[in-house]
């Protein structure tokens, strides 16, 4: 029986894929451009679309596990055919918000979905990606070998995405995760401005820190594009989890020091979770001049 990974051209679909050909699985993979997938030959890319559940029967033929990534607007519908075709198992890309109560309206709804199907189901939590620098400082570290940061100090647990894959595939392929969440983050409690500083560590040289108001950190993400504008009101306090206005006034900064020990890879793998040094020496070359 095969195994179909839904966002497989993603940051963690894609490692999701590679780790599954690696293990001997048969792995289908879904997206909505086939011809520009990039994924290995051993791979059955398929072409579908969550948000159009219709699309999906080809997909799923023959599929007893699926790696789900979130569209919250279709769950219900998604699974409901996965269920239908014989999938008995599928792993849920969630997100770390879920655990702490602030997303309510996007990863929850996925995962109410799959629980009440009758379907073996894991959640997999993460918190803020590692690869969130990329998108946000890349740009800036190419062009000028400078961050523009509003929160210096501002610091969180960041997760190397093969983290996320190594939990999610083991969901996939082992027994014993069924009816579990886990909530992922990365080894250490790190500031933005220590951050920048492993990311010029792994490039061997200086990254210039510029501490920019929250305004201006929001026009340099929205002329950026991407993943920065699209998230820019979000990442900077303008708006809350589910796209509300917020007041600045009363946004009160995260305090590091209120957090106990985090979960990690490590609670499922056994393995040390990858430190964002690693994860910055494995994206080194990304942050290079194009």
């Amino acid at each position: 029986m095969a195994i179909l990974v839904t966002g497989a051209t993603g940051n963690v679909g894609r490692n999701v894929v590679r780790q599954l050909v690696e293990a001997g699985e048969e792995v289908r993979a879904l997206t909505r451009s086939p011809l520009t997938a990039g994924l290995a030959e051993a791979v059955r890319v398929v072409a579908g679309d969550l948000t159009r559940p219709d699309s999906l029967a080809d997909a799923l033929k023959g599929v007893d596990r699926m790696f789900l990534f979130p569209v919250a607007e279709t769950a219900r519908e998604v699974v409901s055919v996965a269920r239908q075709a014989g999938v008995r198992r599928i792993v849920v890309l969630s997100s770390g918000a879920v655990t702490t109560g602030f997303d309510t309206n996007f990863h929850l709804p996925v995962e109410q979905a799959v629980e009440e199907s009758g379907l073996e189901w894991t959640h997999v939590r993460p918190g803020e990606f590692a690869l969130n620098k990329l998108a946000l400082w890349g740009p800036s570290i190419r062009a000028e070998g400078v961050v523009r940061d509003p929160n210096p100090d501002a610091a969180w647990c960041p997760v190397h995405e093969q983290d996320i894959a190594d939990v999610t595939v083991r969901a996939l392929l082992e027994d014993g995760h069924c009816g579990r969440a886990y909530t992922l983050n990365g080894p250490e409690m790190l500031s933005h401005r220590r951050q920048v500083a492993l990311i010029a560590a792994a490039l061997g040289s200086p990254i210039r820190l510029e501490v920019v108001t929250r305004d201006e950190a929001r026009d340099s993400y929205l002329r950026q594009g991407g993943f920065a504008a699209a998230n820019a009101d979000f990442l900077l306090g303008f708006e809350d989890y589910s796209g509300g206005r917020t007041d600045l006034r009363t946004v009160k900064e995260f305090d590091p020091t209120a957090v106990g020990p985090m979960p990690t890879a490590e609670d499922v793998t056994g393995i040390p979770a990858r430190t964002f040094a690693q994860w910055a020496h494995d994206h080194a070359g990304d942050f290079l001049p194009d």
